[in-house]
């Protein structure tokens, strides 16, 4: 692990789902710049003191000689971090997964995906709520053709515990978010706008081609969004609304689908994640629960537990690294499930795209984010 030092949220998260199966164990890692911070996450964590490196680069090349060597790297600093880090490790010959977005900006994912295509390895972003079982129903549900063609997808994602400037207070999560040169050209809309993006088209199956984006710093004297309003047009013809807003006073983790289709639509809630709700155009309204027999088998496999029994991010974080790690050593599990280079370069044209736009007041615009 590249790191996840004290007072890292993401690190733990990570940690804990890798782990959860019983595939993958935290052997190494460059926990923080700070010796002592270093060495105290290495204890807490069980990581002996002779795999504890002070940077990235002593480790790959220590680890390389190591008839244990890692095979696998999270990478879980700040945005400014992840290509070279995961640049790095891929060129070392290692696997890496990587939390979102890919990179601090698009030119650096263009570049990265060429470095996952000559390295030989595999490469995964944690879009954590591709995860969720009742995501991966709704899905199944949209390929099967259940509701007839995609006409309309609304994605929301509120959050409000950036109300007040509490960068200013020196919030260490707040910080770095706050900040360009650690965040990418977008706030709000890179940290968890991605996220609503990325739902979306896995979701809906179809990908966003235009969008009118109106995205601000709400908040006086903050330098990046906190707020994001954008349409969209999806290919096929389909029509979308995308909010991200993070000064949302009141909310929580408030991310909703709705995809709409000919015949239905379907409703999922990441605060009644295990819950699936399809309304139909002309018959009585389903709720689906995640763990029951009559769900697609895709979404069977991503639950541990009997129906009822609630589980939650962190198994959903789990479900991409358990898949992750099925694709490295056996060469199957469900890797198309797994976001690779392709979301991250998408979530980057999205970001980059969006902002350049609402600053100029551009209206309508393409986007082109291609990874090959």
């Amino acid at each position: 692990m590249v790191g996840g030092g004290p007072g890292s949220f993401i690190g733990p998260v990570h940690r804990m789902a890798a782990e959860l199966d019983g595939r993958i164990r935290l052997v190494a890692g460059v926990f923080s710049r700070d010796a002592e911070k270093n060495a105290l996450a290495a204890d807490g964590w069980g990581v002996s003191r002779e795999r504890t490196y002070t940077d990235y680069g002593a480790m790959f090349e220590a680890e390389r000689v190591r008839a244990d060597g890692v095979d696998l790297v999270a990478v879980v600093t700040p945005n400014h971090l992840h290509f070279e880090v995961s640049a790095a490790a891929l060129r070392a010959g290692l696997h890496v997964m990587s939390d979102k977005p890919a990179t601090l900006d698009l030119a650096q994912a263009r570049e990265l995906a060429k470095v996952v295509a000559g390295s030989g390895r595999h490469y995964g972003l944690t879009y954590v709520y591709t995860g969720y079982p009742m995501v991966r129903e709704a899905r199944e549900i949209v390929r099967r053709g259940d509701l007839g063609r995609v006409r309309k997808i609304v994605v929301e994602y509120a959050q409000g515990w950036l109300s007040r400037p509490i960068e200013r207070d020196g919030d260490k999560q707040a910080t770095w978010r706050a900040d360009p040169a650690q965040s990418g050209v977008g706030g709000c809309i890179g940290d968890i706008g991605v996220h609503a993006f990325n739902i979306a088209e896995f979701v809906a199956g179809v990908q966003v081609e235009h969008m009118c984006a109106d995205i601000a710093a709400v908040v006086p004297g903050r330098v990046l969004d906190d707020d994001c309003n954008i349409l969209l047009r999806f290919k096929g013809g389909a029509r979308g609304v995308l909010i991200a807003s993070q000064i949302s006073a009141g909310a929580r983790n408030g991310l909703q689908l709705k995809v709409y289709g000919e015949k239905g639509a379907i409703t999922w809630s990441h605060e009644r994640h295990t819950e699936l709700v399809v309304d139909w155009l002309d018959d009585p309204t389903q709720v689906l629960h995640a763990g029951a027999g009559y769900l697609s088998p895709v979404a069977q496999a991503a639950s541990r537990i009997p129906t009822g029994h609630p589980e939650g991010f962190i198994e959903a974080f789990a479900n991409i690294y358990r898949d992750f790690a099925d694709a490295i050593t056996a060469g199957r599990g469900q890797a198309e499930l797994v976001p690779d280079i392709g979301e991250g370069v998408r979530g980057m044209a999205f970001v980059e795209r969006a902002v350049a736009a609402s600053r100029a007041g551009e209206g309508w615009v393409t986007l082109e984010g291609d990874a090959r």
